[in-house]
């Protein structure tokens, strides 16, 4: 809760700075999103290892594979880069590379899966 009340705050402060600068410095308010992005992400990154100890907590712990949580968990941080991506392309009027950078992202998830999805039908193959 606390983290992110953090994050709000300096998004806001952000937003408030990058709507100032916009008119008349449209790239600097571009560059102070970058930035703000950058410190957010640095604080989260701090959050991302207690989660990724949890994880590995829960593959030791039950019968699950971690060949599984790691399929997913990829196909999760893959998504979060490319939302990210698309949306600093959009804010910047690159609504082209925007969609490229989604196209790019679903790609990029279905790939990251292709081994769960291979676990999957080799199971099912099995059971047949």
């Amino acid at each position: 809760m606390e983290r992110m009340a953090q994050v709000a705050v300096l998004c806001i402060v952000g937003a408030v700075l990058g709507l100032l600068m916009k008119k008349n410095a449209p790239e600097t308010a571009l560059l102070l999103t970058l930035a703000v992005g950058a410190v957010i992400l640095l604080c989260l990154l701090q959050d991302a290892g207690e989660i990724l100890e949890f994880l590995q907590e829960l593959t030791e712990e039950t019968a699950v594979p971690q060949a599984v949580f790691t399929p997913l968990l990829k196909t999760v941080g893959i998504a979060l880069v490319a939302k990210v991506g698309s949306d600093l392309c959009r804010d910047a009027g690159e609504s082209a590379l925007a969609s490229l950078t989604e196209t790019a992202g679903a790609i990029c998830a279905i790939l990251a899966a292709l081994p769960l999805l291979r676990s999957v039908i080799k199971l099912l193959l099995e059971l047949l």
